[in-house]
């Protein structure tokens, strides 16, 4: 896609968030229903059911999807098309690239071994490798934009603020 292309279909979504910045807030929904018999849940996505279950650290056979894993990769694809955008409106050629992240998590936490052991990712590392010639100026200003607009990534950052909701069935 050229910069011209992308500025094309992204210039009418702009003008109305500008003129009706309502219209920008919009609500992602996913579903998921559970299957008690192996401890999984089934998430619906536009590219089909994800069945997600325990990580093998926390008894898990391996065969599903792990929640943690699916963090990350949503990080790595957020990251991955947010930089494409960026490189194409910056005019930065790209002939290929890789990303890749990896968190530290202790499992004594969600598995209720300790109290001090934290749930959740210590730490995340996002990778980049870009091939290019554009300058390390560039590629600088590239990964900086990258991250501001990395959906993804600001939330990691930022932490909403989070509420549940139940039902009874």
């Amino acid at each position: 896609m050229t910069a011209d292309e992308l500025r094309a279909l992204q210039t009418p979504l702009k003008e109305k968030y500008r003129t009706d910045p309502a219209s920008a807030m919009q609500t992602l929904r996913v579903e998921g229903q559970l299957d008690l018999d192996q401890v999984t849940c089934i998430v619906k996505s536009v590219r089909g059911p994800i069945e997600a279950g325990l990580h093998p650290a926390a008894g898990g056979p391996g065969t599903f999807a792990c929640s943690g894993d699916m963090l990350l990769e949503a990080l790595v694809g957020c990251a991955g098309v947010t930089l494409s955008a960026v490189s194409t409106a910056m005019g930065i050629a790209l002939r290929g690239g890789t990303l890749w992240a990896e968190g530290d998590l202790d499992f004594r936490g969600t598995l209720g071994v300790s109290k001090e052991a934290d749930i959740g990712f210590k730490e995340i590392r996002l990778f980049i490798d870009v091939d290019t010639d554009a300058s390390s100026e560039q590629i600088e200003t590239l990964i900086k934009l990258t991250k501001r607009y990395c959906v993804i990534y600001q939330t990691l950052q930022k932490v909403p603020s989070m509420t549940t909701a139940w039902t009874r069935q």
